[in-house]
């Protein structure tokens, strides 16, 4: 017998105790298992995948309403910035309109003051110009005639 004969023999007894202990069967649940591993790998893998695009297109979106937002705040921000300036600016004109009324009213009373004043000196001036005049005309005699008439009025007028 020759040697080759002898590994062909072990070779089958090899195959033969291989199939009796079931290795083939072991292996083929092993290749099964692993199959079934890495298609639940896979399922996993395209449901997150799925998620993860779920969650982006969330975000987008939630990223599009924060920016409209914000340009409604800033636009709502804008136009109560016009409101408060226009509302400033009146209240601007409004009171430099009653300060210079207030000027002009105040100028119109200095001026009316002052207008009487120089009346009133006037008169007053004329009266006491008056009486000297009428001191250096009028002698005693007729200052006394004067009195006396005046006297006689108030009494009579008393009476």
């Amino acid at each position: 017998m020759d040697a080759t004969l002898w590994a062909t023999i072990a070779l089958f007894m090899f195959l033969g105790l291989i199939a009796y202990l079931g290795v083939p069967r072991m292996v083929g649940k092993s290749l099964d298992a692993r199959a079934d591993r890495i298609r639940a790998d896979l399922e996993e893998a395209r449901r997150l995948r799925e998620e993860a695009q779920q969650l982006l297109a969330e975000y987008q979106r939630k990223r599009k309403e924060a920016e409209r937002e914000a340009a409604d705040i800033v636009a709502a921000a804008r136009h109560e910035a016009e409101i408060l300036e226009a509302d400033a600016r009146q209240k601007t004109e409004d009171y430099v309109t009653r300060r210079t009324a207030l000027a002009e009213q105040k100028i119109a009373q200095a001026e009316r003051d002052a207008v009487n004043e120089v009346r009133s000196r006037a008169v007053d001036i004329a009266v006491a110009a008056a009486g000297k005049l009428l001191a250096d005309k009028v002698d005693a005699k007729t200052d006394a005639t004067l009195f006396k008439s005046s006297l006689d009025d108030v009494k009579a007028k008393l009476n």
